[in-house]
């Protein structure tokens, strides 16, 4: 079993209510040998939702609380962020996922890059919190373009 981020299989559940359908993880996912996740959901989250980015650091950073989540508005929404990612590694571990396929560039689930923390469409290299955690519990996390470029399935 695998577990996917939820709007990589067509679910719309991105902050802006829509989704980042990838064709692959939807047939995955269809064939029930994939287990949908959205962090940010599990966090308390309704959709749609105000963007948020990581301010002062990366998802390592925010877990280490040396850095937050912050939506465009300015609310803070770090502890929301941190509980989604717990609630989300504890259905990983239960079902035991050989690895995570999660999406890029999200404040949660973003594995190797992220929005710089500005609001100004920039990404910078890190991680968001939930592949954070993920890495940080010993659980193999790609991007939807990782996994493109792989023979997983």
């Amino acid at each position: 079993m695998i577990a996917v981020s939820s709007c990589l299989a067509g679910i719309e559940c991105r902050y802006n209510g829509t989704h980042s359908s990838v064709e692959k993880i939807k047939k995955l996912v269809d064939q029930n040998q994939a287990l949908l996740i959205c962090p940010e959901l599990l966090g308390g989250f309704s959709t749609p939702r105000e963007s948020a980015e990581i301010v002062g650091g990366t998802g390592e950073d925010v877990l280490d609380g040396k850095a937050r989540v912050i939506e465009k508005s300015g609310n803070d929404v770090t502890e929301l962020y941190i509980k989604g990612a717990y609630k989300a590694l504890t259905i990983i571990q239960e079902v035991n996922a050989e690895y995570v396929v999660l999406k890029e560039s999200s404040p949660s689930c973003g594995s190797t890059m992220i929005y710089s923390g500005e609001f100004s469409n920039t990404k910078i290299a890190g991680e968001g919190v939930t592949a954070a955690l993920f890495k940080r519990s010993g659980i193999k996390v790609m991007s939807e373009k990782q996994f493109l470029n792989t023979s997983l399935s």
